[in-house]
């Protein structure tokens, strides 16, 4: 499904589908034909930006059969690290997944997190 303006097949509840037909406001980073980054409302260090596929796809689990969008979605996140200017000191990429994995926005997003050094576990 996509999640573009005005595209009938965008999930009508879902905030980032809203997001990138531009029908909610975002401070977007970067962005191509496949992702949209943008920073995240409520950052969890001084670089905390999201990319999303702007087409909806609902977890990660969902990419295991398109290995070309899970790769456009990781290379979206380097590009997001250079351009925030955190690639040389160093930064985290993290994806949750389920309700377990305390995945908060149903479409699969990536994290990156940078900009000071970073803490904690990730379990």
């Amino acid at each position: 499904m996509m999640c573009s303006a005005g595209s009938a097949a965008a999930h009508p509840d879902c905030l980032f589908c809203k997001i990138v037909a531009g029908d909610i406001p975002s401070d977007q980073v970067y962005t191509d034909d496949a992702v949209v980054a943008f920073r995240d409302i409520a950052p969890q260090a001084p670089v905390h930006v999201l990319v999303v596929p702007r087409r909806h796809v609902s977890g990660i689990d969902d990419l295991r059969d398109e290995p070309e969008l899970a790769g456009r979605l990781l290379a979206a996140a380097a590009k997001v690290a250079r351009i925030e200017g955190v690639h040389e000191a160093g930064y985290r990429v993290a994806v949750n997944h389920g309700r377990h994995g305390a995945q908060s926005v149903g479409h699969v997003h990536l994290h990156v997190l940078g900009g000071r050094q970073l803490h904690g576990e990730l379990g």
